[in-house]
């Protein structure tokens, strides 16, 4: 689904971008598929705690009516019987199942947050009771992420998000003009309670876990990524349809891996690329059985590493949380409870594994 119009059932040839070469120089895996059926903000939780968040007791605004036999969103009576006949109408088309799942985007409790603070209330947090009830941000979560599973073992880790220092300093760069600038649906852990601004402990795991874009370039030319990095382009490199496009991305994320390669730190890197549901392109492939949840439709994913087999195709099953388990066998961490045991690590895609 997409507001391209026609485009929708459009074909693309790649082979003029920048990140195909990359592809064919190492593994591209074709059967990678989203963690949870959804959108940006459902996946971005999948791909750091493999679960869903809770939203125990959201306004009635915001939860979803659904038929109690088919589990579909409810229409309503005056819904067309067809779609040639017009859209559907829905009783409810809530952010949050009648079962206290929150599935589709609602804002981040912390600045930065789409939800300005409360006026006159405190500038680092989202207000937790604006005049829109159906605007209320998620609730802190709770729920055991990667981040812990790696601090627990004093292992070092952070997330890169491009803009963030941008939006920290001015409303203006959230969600900007055209959306450019930081999305902060796509920031997941600034929804756990781990990173509460306005205690001091979290105000400690902010500066020591989130960071920004530019610091992720300085890290990798000076040789000091953590163990464990994850990057994350804004609005103007996201590849999203309707307010950007895919080349310029394609091309920053590029441009971001010839880094990594010159890095002092490459010889012992493992580099995944990948997206959170992709607008809907490479989603005729069957995804595996799985839960509730997922996995979703097949996206693309490129394993780029010294350890990696060059020129191939890789058609081992994986999914959003195969980054998960590989992260937690190559740390010996303890698993997180929702990475599926029927997807692949990546180790299928090494050609000589790492000491």
């Amino acid at each position: 689904m997409s507001d391209a119009g026609a485009l929708t059932m459009g074909y693309y040839d790649g082979s003029k971008l920048a990140m195909w070469p990359i592809a064919r120089e190492y593994t591209l895996a074709d059967h990678f598929f989203i963690g949870a059926f959804g959108g940006s903000f459902l996946n971005h939780f999948w791909l750091v705690c493999a679960c869903t968040p809770r939203f125990e007791h959201p306004p009635k605004e915001m939860v979803a009516a659904v038929d109690e036999q088919t589990g579909l969103l409810k229409r309503s009576d005056c819904s067309p019987r067809s779609v040639l006949d017009g859209q559907p109408v829905w009783v409810a088309d809530g952010s949050v199942t009648p079962d206290g799942y929150a599935v589709n985007t609602i804002q981040p409790p912390f600045q930065p947050s789409g939800i300005e603070p409360a006026p006159g209330g405190d500038v680092r947090i989202a207000n937790p009771a604006p005049q829109d009830p159906s605007k209320t941000p998620l609730p802190a979560q709770t729920l055991p992420t990667i981040g812990d599973r790696l601090s627990d073992k004093h292992i070092d880790w952070a997330w890169y998000a491009e803009d963030w220092n941008a939006a920290l300093a001015d409303r203006k760069n959230i969600y900007g003009k055209d959306s450019r600038g930081l999305h902060a649906h796509h920031q997941p852990f600034n929804y756990f309670r781990r990173f509460d601004p306005t205690t001091p402990e979290g105000a400690a795991e902010r500066r020591a876990h989130l960071k920004d874009g530019e610091d992720f370039t300085r890290d990798i030319s000076s040789g000091r990524l953590p163990p464990v990095s994850f990057y994350k382009p804004g609005g103007t490199h996201n590849e999203h349809p309707g307010y950007t496009d895919v080349e310029s991305g394609d091309r920053h994320i590029a441009d971001l891996v010839r880094q990594l390669e010159r890095s002092p730190q490459w010889k012992a890197m493992l580099v995944i690329v990948t997206y959170d549901e992709n607008g809907g392109f490479w989603d005729h492939v069957r995804p595996p059985d799985g839960d509730p949840w997922g996995p979703g439709s097949r996206i693309p994913a490129i394993i780029i590493s010294p350890f990696a087999k060059r020129h191939h195709v890789d058609s081992t099953v994986y999914d959003t949380t195969s980054i998960l388990k590989l992260i937690t066998r190559r740390f010996d961490l303890e698993p997180l409870p929702g990475v599926r045991e029927n997807v692949g690590d990546f180790t299928a895609a090494l050609a000589t594994p790492p000491s």
